[in-house]
């Protein structure tokens, strides 16, 4: 059984970072792709970051050139890092997984999902 463990969470200020891990279990990262949604209170759960196993990545227009999708598969894990923070960041941010190569951008289209880690950046 596929288990997605997300941690790094945290509070930071405003232009600070933060590293976001996603620890799989059961689950095989070849002809993968690994998602990064958040989730913030009222709103809708939106794309961040995917990966393939082929490392191609997305990222929302809102994050590129300040968050950096990447995977550890030796260790089965996702890893988003995170610089310049911004308050509008603050969110709830979800792992996501998928057997498939063409990764998709909603959420409908992953069927793993971790718990969550809350990310707050105050300005």
């Amino acid at each position: 059984q596929v288990q997605l463990v997300e941690s790094g969470g945290g509070s930071v200020q405003a232009g600070g970072s933060l590293r976001l891990s996603c620890a799989a279990y059961g689950y095989t990262p070849s002809g993968t792709c690994m998602a990064w949604f958040r989730q913030a209170p009222g709103k809708g759960r939106e794309a961040v970051a995917n990966i393939n196993s082929n490392g191609i990545t997305y990222y929302a227009d809102s994050v590129r050139g300040r968050f950096t999708i990447s995977q550890d598969n030796a260790k089965n894990t996702l890893l988003l890092q995170m610089n310049s923070l911004k308050p509008e960041d603050t969110a709830m941010y979800y792992c996501a997984a998928d057997y498939r190569w063409v990764c998709g951008r909603g959420p409908a289209t992953y069927v793993y999902w971790g718990r969550g880690t809350q990310v707050t950046v105050s300005s």
